[in-house]
Parts: C-alpha cells; structure tokens; sequence
C-alpha cells in the first residue's frame, strides 16, 4: 500500500498527544451542480451548521457549476449569508461529474493542499457531525483510502447501503429478477444492505466520498471519460489495485435526495430510457477493470439474462425499461465501432504531475 502523507501522520500523533486543536484539519468539500442551484444552497447551510459544530476543523467548499447557469443564484445566496468558506467555480463545459469534481479538486489544491477531499452531491444534506466521522474514522485508519457515509432518504427513512463490484454473475441477478436466482446469486448482488457497524466494501456511493489525498498521489482523480455514473466505481477498483481500501461509515449520516440532481432513480427505473451516457459508462467500466474480450463475454450473458427477465415481467404484466436490451447491445463491445478505449484521463495534484493522462 501507498505510505501515508506525512501531514496525515503527524496530526495522528498530535490528536493522540492531546493537541487536536482548531484547524487542524483542511477538508476541502466539492461540490458539483447542474441545474441544482436550490438543493445546492441546502447543501451548504447544512455544512455551515457542521462547521459550527466540528470547530477543530477547517471546512471549506469549492462549488463548480458545469455550465448550467447556476452559479448566480448559489453566489446571491453565498454573500447574502457571509459564506467566506465557498468558492465558487464555473466550468467552461458541462463535461459530467468526474469533469466537474477534478476541477472541484485542482482548485482546492491551489489554495492549499487539503488533508481530506470530500465530493458531495448537491442533493444532500449533512447531518450532525456526517463530516467529522468520516474525518475521525480515516485518522483512526490510516491504511484506508476511501470512507463514505450512510444514507437517509427526505423522509428520514434509512438507506444503508454499500456496493459490490459489478460482475458477470451479478449482471445475472440483475437481468433474471427471478426469486430463486436472486437468493442463489445474493452474494454477487451489487447492493449491499449494511448494517450499524463500520466495514469495508468494493465502493461507495460518489455523494458522500471522503478521499486521502495519497490515493490521489498513486492513482490520479476520477477518470473524465465517464459523463456520469460508474465512475466512483472505477475509481475505488483503481484505489483497491493500489492498496487502498474502501470504507461504508455509518456514523457519518447524510440525507440524500436519491436522483433529484439526475433525474433518474430506482423510482423511475421501469417507465423511462436510461440515458446513453449509462450504457457508455457501463462499458467502459467492464472494459477498463477487465479487457474487451471480457467485457463482450458479460454484454452476452447481460443481454441473455435480461431476455429471461423480460419475458417473466411480460407474462406478468410488469413494466421494463424501456429499450433496455437493444441500448445494452447498441453500447456493447460486442461491437466492434465499440472497442475504442481512451486512455484515462484524470487529474493529478499540481506536485505530482499535470492533469491529463495519470
């Protein structure tokens, strides 16, 4: 595994001396909205009351708006409330959340080098010390790389959970959704239901991801070919192969408003077309963690197994993703206009190399 920083070491050795004091600690939130100005502006008021709360460390917050025409309402609301702690950044495209959040990232580090990276989505709210239990957990760790919260949905109810990597078996339990498949494959399940203990898992979800700034010394940022979704879980697969793990912290409780800064949700899953840039993510996700060959193999079983799946939910007279299986293989390496993988491009921090390929 990457060594620690050795900031990171010694405010280790000062809090166990007693000597945690104001300041300590620079955590730099980054923020990415799109059209989400309101819940954005929630977003902070919340991280406001945290740092009232958690004063032995320093929170600052680095909004980036990926040219959505945010960016003069969340401003009227940061100097209406003295909020000297939020940058605020407009991005020349809408180049999608790993775009926006290495943005986020490169500018923190412009105004001094963070001890922690937090993204966070601009549909949640944080809860009482959501922010310094992720903070206190990697200090306690200091072999973990990746910590994220624990969710609640608007209504308060509890949505713990976690993730497994995606797999050719899990795609299998996804595509069939018959009871027994589901029971004989629950082990291979992407979502995990978690409980109250802290524990590791393959990822997180990306709308509360606390980073150390040694994973992104080994492994760069988030990879900007991914528009949106599947990026967070690329990113903790690059982390594992570098040694770093990744953790699921209850203690640090945020309120998520599931889908509300995307407009897709587990809600809408059966009435409306996942977008292209899902399927895009999808496959190069497989094809990145594994090969071409290996990410064609599972689009087969996919296609397969959401075949059996369409034909119960048909007898039964339940709704299906519209356009499912054709956008699974229109996106599929299977393909051969498919199988052009870009190399990664990720941001790396300003001491460590430029910002393109990592």
């Amino acid at each position: 595994m990457a060594a620690c920083d050795n900031n990171m070491q010694v405010l280790l050795k000062s809090k166990a001396r007693g000597k945690f004091h104001v300041n300590d600690v620079n955590i730099a939130v980054v923020i990415v909205t799109y059209k989400s100005a309101g819940l954005t502006i929630d977003c902070l008021a919340s991280i406001e009351a945290e740092r009232r709360r958690s004063q032995n460390l320093n929170i600052r917050v680095i909004v980036v708006d990926n040219a959505s025409g945010d960016l003069p309402q969340i401003r009227e609301a940061v100097d209406q409330n003295a909020w000297s702690w939020v940058t605020l950044l407009l991005a020349p495209i809408n180049g999608g959340f790993a775009y926006g959040n290495n943005l986020g990232i490169s500018k923190a580090y412009e105004t001094g080098r963070p001890n922690y990276v937090h993204l966070l989505n601009p549909d949640t709210q944080v809860r009482r010390r959501a922010i310094a239990a992720l903070v206190e957990f990697l200090e306690s760790h200091p072999q973990v790389g990746i910590a994220g919260s624990s969710f609640e949905t608007e209504s308060g109810a509890d949505w713990p959970f976690a993730f497994r990597f995606p797999t050719m078996l899990s795609e299998i339990e996804h595509g069939v959704e018959l009871g027994l498949v589901s029971r004989c494959l629950s082990r291979w399940s992407v979502a995990r239901s978690m409980n109250s203990v802290a524990q590791p898992s393959d990822w997180i979800s990306g709308a509360s991801m606390m980073i150390r700034p040694s994973v992104f010394a080994a492994i760069g940022c988030l990879d900007e070919n991914f528009f949106l979704y599947f990026e967070e879980t690329e990113f903790c697969h690059r982390a594992r192969q570098a040694g770093f793990s990744t953790w699921y912290v209850p203690e640090s409780r945020v309120m998520h408003m599931i889908g509300k800064s995307t407009n897709v949700n587990e809600s809408s899953r059966f009435r409306r077309r996942l977008p292209s840039y899902w399927f895009d993510s999808r496959t190069r996700y497989y094809a990145s963690t594994r090969n071409l060959r290996s990410a064609a193999l599972i689009d087969v079983v996919a296609i397969t197994a959401s075949l059996v799946g369409l034909l119960k939910r048909t007898l039964l007279r339940r709704p299906s993703t519209p356009h499912y299986i054709r956008d699974l293989l229109a996106h599929s390496t299977l393909l051969r206009k498919n199988r052009h993988l870009a190399p990664l491009k990720s941001y790396r921090p300003p001491t460590l190399g430029h910002s393109t390929d990592a």
